[in-house]
């Protein structure tokens, strides 16, 4: 991990903020392109949109993907809050995401080696190179913060 894995996930962070102020699940993402600019950011925003998909990963390559006028996002690194679920490793894998970095562990949904880890199935076509618990703390503070609070 370098000091830009840090830089770029404290502004998944941000993105992770905006979303919490919305009342969405506090997760964000930024995917920036192979020579280091940034694509895309975004945050969690299914219920906002009425989209079960619009997960912060989702929406950030559907972004990038427009910007770029490509479905595929090869050579890309895709910085998220929260390990992603099975969904986003998927679309991840199908876009050929090169590498993931992801903050909190997910033990309940996780599939970057959580619960399961789909970013290394030999039987697939593509692997995505993973960095896990990138500020992990910060991460999970947000996501239990906002958990609290709905409880409350």
């Amino acid at each position: 991990m370098g000091g830009d894995d840090f830089f770029f996930m404290g502004a998944a962070l941000e993105e992770a903020e905006k979303a919490y102020r919305l009342g969405e699940v506090p997760v964000g993402a930024v995917l920036l392109a192979p020579d280091g600019l940034v694509l895309a950011r975004a945050h969690n925003m299914p219920i906002s949109s009425k989209d079960c998909t619009a997960h912060a990963e989702v929406v950030a390559m559907r972004k990038a993907c427009a910007a770029q006028a490509n479905y595929r996002l090869s050579g890309t690194i895709m910085y998220v809050t929260l390990e992603p679920c099975a969904m986003c490793v998927g679309a991840m894998l199908h876009a050929r995401v090169s590498r993931l970095v992801f903050g909190a562990f997910d033990p309940r949904g996780g599939a970057a080696g959580s619960v399961v880890d789909l970013t290394a199935v030999a039987r697939f076509n593509h692997r995505i190179e993973v960095a896990g618990g990138v500020m992990a703390e910060k991460c999970a503070g947000i996501l239990q913060s906002f958990f609290r609070a709905r409880r409350a």
